[in-house]
């Protein structure tokens, strides 16, 4: 069979699967294949996840391999996920005898004083002002997963990935205003004429993930992307929660009530910002190569 007909056969299963409302069938499959190696291939792993948003099943696991929780040889899980619980529950030990946690203490604060302590910088601080990245991480994370210790290493894992991008903030900053300026003059002058353009929290909401600002499950297919090593999609998920709101944001006469309305976004606003931000994303000409999805 000839390569031309076997492009035109999938792609005529793929345009019938969607017509029937089955249109991820072809890419789970691809997943369900990539993930029974012995030996995973965590690049084409992170290739999926800035290709298409992970099936909720395998969802744990992928993230895991991406952030390196887990290794790519699956004959070491097991023993792997044994040495995490251990370590996990040694620190908390450690933690208690240190009298830096106790019984009383919620548990995002514990499980940043155990990044703390593991990377060494228990010694640097003995608050937990500079923990916001992390307990947000956390606080999102919690409700998905019945075990601590998952929570705590899928979220050191996010946000140590999170800080691998701190040097391209600014640009991503800058593409954000440069955008809207460009495609929505209106509301950018409407943003500078109120003084909120330039004094939007852009590091909070990259900080965060947005965890505070959209709803489960647009969030979790948005840290899809960051899993396969984008931290563009920032600024198209930015631009599309401003546009989707642009109406709301007119009518704003200061930066407070700006936030106030990005904070207000229900779930299926959420999801249609998210899948607006993939649109813009997947067509835009202005991200880095290895965040562009192969096609």
């Amino acid at each position: 069979m000839c390569a031309a007909h076997v492009a035109d056969e999938r792609n005529f299963r793929s345009a019938y699967y969607e017509k029937v409302g089955c249109k991820n069938v072809e890419e789970r499959k691809s997943l369900e294949i990539l993930l029974k190696e012995k030996i995973l291939d965590r690049v084409k792993l992170k290739q999926f996840c800035l290709r298409y948003s992970l099936p909720a099943t395998y969802r744990n696991t992928v993230w895991k391999i991406c952030l390196g929780v887990l290794p790519v040889n699956t004959d070491c899980h097991a023993f792997i996920n044994d040495q995490r619980k251990q370590e996990f529950h040694e620190m908390m030990r450690a933690l208690t005898i240190m009298k830096l946690i106790d019984f009383n203490t919620a548990k995002i604060k514990q499980f940043y004083a155990g990044f703390l302590l593991q990377t060494d910088s228990l010694r640097f601080e003995n608050n937990f002002n500079s923990s916001r990245g992390f307990n947000e991480i956390v606080q999102f994370l919690l409700p998905l997963y019945k075990d601590d210790v998952e929570v705590y290493w899928i979220a050191k894992g996010f946000f140590s990935n999170l800080h691998s991008f701190d040097n391209d903030f600014p640009k991503l900053i800058e593409s954000i205003i440069h955008y809207i300026e460009k495609e929505e003059p209106i509301l950018y002058k409407h943003l500078k004429s109120i003084d909120a353009l330039d004094n939007i929290p852009f590091d909070y909401y990259f900080d965060t993930f947005f965890s505070n600002t959209l709803n489960y499950p647009a969030l979790t297919k948005i840290w899809d992307k960051l899993c396969g090593g984008s931290c563009n999609i920032f600024v198209f998920v930015f631009v599309s929660l401003l546009i989707h709101l642009k109406h709301v944001i007119l009518k704003c006469r200061c930066l407070k009530d700006v936030l106030e309305n990005l904070n207000k976004v229900n779930e299926d606003n959420a999801e249609v910002i998210f899948n607006k931000a993939i649109d813009m994303w997947q067509q835009g000409s202005h991200f880095n190569v290895h965040d562009k999805p192969k096609t």
